[in-house]
């Protein structure tokens, strides 16, 4: 049983998982079992160029940094479980208690992030009730959103990203995906506003 499963290795979902991750020594978390399908062929970021992304060298190549966050992830919060060539094919269940059900596998999990964008070809059973017209993208690009209020879609479900409804910038998914990992954790906090902080003064 995971206490969290992020669905898609995009900018989103990566971003969330390593907000997550960084939080690891907080007594709250501790006991949390974190994972995350690491889904990317349909990423975005499989032929963007960045030049104009907070922090990113300029030239760097999107395809890239879908390697280097796989690596990022692995090697600086190794306690998160990469689940590798999965497609998520269906949802079932409620809060706490899901199973997510993948072309090779089935996990149960308490909370689900989904973060895997804004195309039309979106198909996971038990979401498609969710679908709406995407709000901030060109009506002739077809691209759509799920409901949600804040990032949140159902109790215990969260969307991030293009998904969620916002404008496709890379900065624009990563904090997208940084909110609701503050948000998961204020909620493994019991409540009491919280987020995950590193410094050299530590």
């Amino acid at each position: 049983m995971f206490d969290v499963l992020i669905i898609g290795g995009g900018v989103s979902g990566m971003s969330c998982a390593l907000v997550l991750g960084s939080a690891r020594k907080k007594s709250f978390v501790i006991d949390k079992k974190i994972g995350i399908v690491t889904h990317q062929k349909t990423s975005s970021l499989q032929e963007a160029l960045f030049n104009n992304a907070y922090g990113i060298p300029p030239g760097t190549l999107g395809s890239d940094l879908l390697v280097e966050s796989i690596i990022h992830l692995s090697e600086t919060y190794p306690h998160i479980e990469q689940i590798p060539d999965e497609k998520v094919l269906k949802i079932e269940g409620d809060f706490p208690d899901f199973l997510v059900t993948t072309n090779k596998n089935a996990y149960q999990t308490k909370n689900i992030v989904i973060g895997i964008g804004a195309s039309n070809m979106f198909a996971i059973d038990g979401l498609m009730h969710f679908v709406e017209p995407h709000q901030k993208s060109l009506p002739e690009k077809q691209r759509i959103q799920l409901k949600n209020i804040d990032h949140k879609v159902a109790e215990g479900i969260y969307v991030v990203g293009t998904l969620a409804g916002w404008r496709s910038q890379l900065t624009i998914a990563s904090g997208s995906g940084a909110a609701v990992a503050t948000d998961i954790l204020t909620f493994w906090n019991g409540g009491i506003q919280t987020h995950a902080h590193d410094s050299i003064k530590k």
